[in-house]
């Protein structure tokens, strides 16, 4: 294989990189969490129902988990540039037209807005998945570890400062969020043009079936690992997701938080998630065991701060254990980026990285819904139930994620030549 197809030819300034790159799912995040501190304003604003209202956060996220496999393919034939930069454009298309009905289209603005999500939801399918996919290709080692974590520390980032700007934002009017979003489209894109320069590989040249049966031996080698990897990933952002859509409804309800001190309140958790990411991104390196010990230690802590959660009276432990739980998310999902994106080679880790993606969308998708009818079943079973599911997700990956060798190369039946007959030295 020669320098082209490996991408080492191509010489990448490591940080404007990875800044360029954090932009991406730094606008995926406020895509969804941007919106949750004005969920109750919008929906006084429109009349509707808790559960229409949570319509708003899934009919973003399941059009992207649903996209999400198929722009994963696409970046695999076609390269990840070719795919975010224009998924970035749709996803700043969504908001206009959510933008357009939110402010002349009274009427109907419900149901336009829950189209501009959907494009929306479409657009960022090919966003956080594919630059993930991206890092690992510039990357490798301990670059790609501290690149994957300030990927997942920027997706961090954004929790936090998405519920203070949501709310900063409402203050001029619960629409304002949708006019935000192509705005803040445009020097992303600019940025990804001029500072990531992408690897050169022979994608086009490699057979569909190729491709497909070596996607296939790929995950099957690493079956064990994916699986509860992919599964540990949706139940980490489903439950986090949902504890923010009962803390913003807990936060009004109880203590008559709203606007900016309710979206600082918010933020406390996804701070502590952020911080976490960053330093899990920067101990871990290449260390692939240590990886998996800090995906089960933060899915247990993550257990233990939901089995407290119901049994608390004090506001400041309550607040604890929230932390504890944001400081989990931070240790689990770096690593499982990591073990996600070095499982495959470059010519299926588009696909590979994005159906884990696909998990996370839904995890993201469910929370919220799930939460909102858990809450009238009582608190109690809406976080030990959580706890269950972050339990289970520790013992999968400690029985299941075995750590074989990354970056599967093709089989040898797509190579092979066979080896001529040694002729009889003549004498």
């Amino acid at each position: 294989m020669n320098k082209s197809q490996t991408g080492s030819s191509i010489k990448t300034n490591f940080w404007p990189a990875v800044a360029a790159l954090s932009g991406v799912p730094l606008i995926m995040v406020l895509g969804n969490s941007m919106l949750i501190p004005l969920l109750p304003d919008i929906r006084n604003a429109l009349e509707l129902t808790p559960v229409k209202t949570s319509m708003l956060i899934t009919l973003f996220s399941i059009p992207a988990g649903l996209t999400i496999p198929l722009a994963g393919f696409l970046s695999d034939r076609f390269g990840r540039k070719t795919v975010i930069i224009p998924s970035l454009i749709i996803y700043g298309f969504g908001g206009v037209i959510a933008a357009i009905g939110s402010v002349f289209l009274k009427n109907i603005a419900y149901q336009v807005i829950l189209s501009g999500r959907v494009i929306q939801g479409i657009g960022a399918a090919g966003t956080a998945p594919i630059a993930m996919a991206l890092c690992s290709d510039l990357f490798k080692d301990v670059k790609r570890s501290r690149s994957l974590g300030a990927i997942e520390s920027s997706n961090g980032l954004g929790k936090v400062i998405s519920p203070i700007l949501g709310s900063a934002l409402g203050l001029i009017a619960w629409y304002a969020v949708f006019i935000f979003f192509p705005l803040i489209v445009i020097p992303v894109v600019v940025a990804l043009w001029m500072m990531v320069k992408e690897p050169e590989t022979d994608r086009s040249k490699q057979k569909m079936l190729q491709y497909i049966e070596t996607f296939s031996i790929s995950f099957k080698k690493n079956s064990g690992l994916l699986l509860s990897s992919y599964f540990s990933g949706a139940v980490v952002l489903m439950v986090l997701f949902g504890v923010l859509f009962y803390l913003s409804e807990y936060l009004e309800q109880h203590f008559g938080l709203d606007g900016i001190r309710k979206g600082l309140v918010l933020a406390i958790p996804v701070l502590f998630m952020s911080s976490a990411s960053f330093v899990t991104g920067f101990i871990i390196k290449k260390k692939r065991f240590l990886m998996k010990c800090l995906v089960i230690a933060g899915l247990s802590l993550m257990t233990t701060s939901l089995v407290f959660l119901p049994f608390t009276g004090s506001v400041l432990i309550y607040f604890t254990a929230i932390s504890l739980l944001g400081i989990g998310t931070g240790c689990v999902l770096p690593c499982l980026n990591t073990l996600i994106t070095s499982a495959a080679s470059i010519q299926e880790r588009g696909l590979v990285t994005s159906l884990y993606g696909s998990v996370r969308f839904f995890g993201v998708a469910f929370g919220p819904p799930i939460y909102g009818f858990l809450m009238a079943k009582g608190t109690g079973i809406m976080f030990l139930s959580s706890a269950v599911l972050t339990l289970s997700g520790a013992i999968l990956v400690l029985a299941f994620a075995r750590l074989h060798n990354p970056a599967v190369k093709p089989p040898a039946t797509f190579t092979f030549m066979p080896v001529p007959a040694k002729k009889p030295d003549k004498k």
